[in-house]
């Protein structure tokens, strides 16, 4: 971080239909570019967002936490002016000074996802939720999900062409409820790899259908083989709906911008 810079983590939400992703990309509309353009006019100098992960091309955030740097104090009036600016589909809901070695990425103790299934046909879900309209065994997934907790090692459910270091992620919650006429899965770890959720929900629909066991589950991860999971869902039903960070990361004497 520059010298007599301040450092501010920012919470955003955006509705991924028309975007490529959350990381900025050459030529394809990006969550990150799109605020760090909005960002840089505002403030009249180019601000680079560093962001708490990268979401695939379609998946939506009803919380995503970024840091960016800034030589001056940010106007009291930003969030405000700053989602005026924004698009529809992206909004800041806080802006906040941090400690000066904050980051949004590094720093996050875990991740939680939310997956969301409808099995009716409902128009209001086109963008926001998967239809499958075929009978699935939700108790069998569920005992397919919890063995994901029994295990350190997710190559199988890892996109296959990756610059990761390591597979390794810590499971700490994996189930499937039934909300209305949805069924949401949620999953929590200190990290998840490219395409990991997609990947695993694909596989435990084959389990709801018949066509894998829950132990066929544990096979899978055993395997590392991406080609024995099941196919990746479509991103649209994909949400990042929590960040969690050490108390400490916050300015003890700092007021949140709103």
């Amino acid at each position: 971080m520059p010298k007599d810079s301040m450092r501010y983590f920012l919470q955003c939400s955006f509705f991924g239909k028309h975007y490529h992703g959350w990381q900025r990309q050459p030529t394809d509309l990006s969550v990150q570019g799109v605020l760090e353009d909005c960002l840089g006019k505002l403030l009249g100098s180019e601000v680079e967002i560093v962001g708490a992960g990268r979401t695939d091309a379609g998946v939506h955030a009803r919380v995503m936490y970024a840091h960016f740097d800034s030589p001056e104090p940010l106007p009291a009036e930003l969030i405000h002016r700053l989602n005026a600016f924004l698009p529809g589909d992206i909004a800041v809901q806080q802006i906040f000074p941090v400690q000066p070695e904050a980051h949004a990425r590094f720093d996050a103790l875990s991740r939680t996802y939310q997956y969301f299934l409808v099995q009716e046909k409902d128009p209001f879900s086109e963008d926001t939720a998967f239809y499958q309209n075929r009978p699935l065994d939700f108790k069998l997934m569920n005992q397919a999900a919890a063995y994901l907790l029994e295990f350190e090692d997710f190559k199988a459910f890892s996109k296959s062409r990756t610059d990761v270091k390591t597979y390794l992620c810590n499971i700490t919650h994996a189930q499937w409820q039934e909300e209305g006429i949805r069924w949401v899965f949620t999953i929590s770890a200190d990290r998840f790899l490219r395409n990991m959720v997609r990947a695993i929900v694909g596989t435990l629909l084959e389990v709801g259908k018949g066509n894998l066991s829950p132990e066929d589950v544990k096979t899978i991860i055993k395997s590392r083989a991406r080609s024995r999971a099941g196919a990746s869902v479509p991103a649209k039903g994909l949400y990042l709906t929590g960040i969690s960070y050490p108390k400490q990361i916050h300015l003890s004497d700092g007021k949140r911008k709103r």
